[in-house]
């Protein structure tokens, strides 16, 4: 490597990327107990009612127990909370807090600034994924037909809802409208996304119009995945969640680039 006019070597055009990423996935370390153990803590209880004293007594899918056609409902919501909450609530503290003005200054482009905080969000994300999916096995037995898929559906939604969480964070002015996104968006979709039915067995009106949820999608996409039965072509699963995610990274490039609301 050659060194420049000033004697100094080359400038590290990752090096700004790599420092945030860093400082991002060092953030959630440090309060483990709060962003890892809470929500596997959390899905444990899930796994617990509907696996120990419902999984074996009714089922709403021949061929599978109750248990077997949550448990990848429960994964994905682990993975879908936790990835928003990381990009939303660290950016916000940024914006809250006043430091989002020294990360601005830095030599970072915004496709960089967001895939720092994506990636980071992914770790956690589907840290606490992997966590659930270990524990479900205590409960049944997954035939995980098409594990790659399932990892690329995860990940998937793990990028989308990253991406969600950035723009939450960048339109949220207090802590109580960060905390709407979660409550009246993201919860209510899951529960309406087919997480503990399947959408085929709802009248003909409500079966029509969870396929306007684009969580279902996630969702169904993911159980497809790992136990074969779903109620939409994988193809369109995948085709629509990387749709939104497309959208959304682009929504929040759009924001970032021009500085909307972190500059003032």
């Amino acid at each position: 490597m050659t060194g420049n006019a000033n004697g100094q070597g080359p400038f590290v055009r990752w090096l700004p990327f790599w420092t945030l990423l860093q400082k991002e996935i060092l953030r959630f370390l440090r309060v483990s107990v709060q962003t890892l153990l809470t929500p596997i803590v959390t899905a444990s209880l899930y796994l617990f009612v509907f696996g120990a004293t419902l999984g074996e007594r009714i089922s709403v899918l021949e061929g599978f127990s109750y248990a077997q056609f949550v448990i990848p409902g429960l994964i994905l919501m682990g993975v879908i909370s936790n990835s928003f909450a990381n990009t939303s609530s660290s950016l916000f503290m940024s914006r809250y807090l006043g430091n989002i003005v020294d990360l601005l200054v830095t030599p970072i482009s915004p496709p960089q600034f967001i895939f720092a905080y994506t990636l980071a969000a992914m770790c956690r994300g589907l840290l606490v994924g992997l966590a659930v999916t270990c524990i479900s096995t205590f409960f049944a037995e997954l035939p995980f037909t098409n594990l790659p898929l399932a990892l690329l559906m995860a990940a998937m939604a793990s990028f989308l809802f990253a991406q969600f969480g950035l723009i939450a964070a960048i339109y949220s002015n207090t802590f109580d409208a960060l905390s709407m996104y979660n409550h009246f968006v993201i919860l209510p979709l899951i529960y309406l996304g087919g997480v503990f039915y399947p959408i085929s067995i709802l009248p003909p009106f409500w079966k029509d119009l969870s396929h306007f949820n684009p969580l279902f999608y996630l969702i169904d996409g993911f159980r497809h995945a790992l136990i074969g039965v779903g109620d939409t072509p994988l193809v369109v699963a995948f085709g629509i969640t990387a749709a939104i995610g497309a959208v959304l990274f682009l929504w929040a490039f759009i924001l970032i680039g021009k500085g909307y609301r972190l500059k003032s």
